[in-house]
């Protein structure tokens, strides 16, 4: 089976089963792309049984590629990739995303989210 992010923004439905699927976001961050914004990729991921096996992400102005498989841990361009070790949270950088639902329920959720996360003593 075939999930295609584009189709599914366009109102299309799609339902994840336990088939063997590709899930595939031909421009992942098409707000930046519309906007010549240079932070887009092209990112694929396969599932097996609703459960992700493995994923790539083409960082096209980068020209970096992004690989994870379950188990055996991500890679960027062939070199291993690792969490950081930072344990203490006000040290630590936060980074997210508002998404482009503008229902008035949802930015009620997304700004209590936020109201949460600012509250945390981060370091940025």
């Amino acid at each position: 089976s075939f999930i295609g992010e584009e189709s599914v923004a366009a109102g299309e439905g799609s339902i994840l089963t336990d088939n063997p699927t590709w899930i595939i976001d031909p421009i992942d961050g098409t707000t930046n792309f519309v906007h010549r914004f240079p932070f887009v990729a092209v990112s694929i991921g396969f599932v097996v049984n609703k459960k992700i096996e493995f994923g790539i992400v083409y960082s096209c102005i980068e020209d970096k590629m992004y690989t994870a498989r379950k188990g055996k841990g991500a890679f960027c361009n062939g070199q291993k990739l690792q969490v950081s070790g930072q344990q203490d949270i006000t040290k630590s950088l936060l980074v997210t995303e508002l998404g482009s639902n503008r229902d008035p329920e949802t930015i009620k959720i997304i700004l209590s989210n936020m109201e949460r996360l600012l509250s945390i003593p981060i370091h940025g």
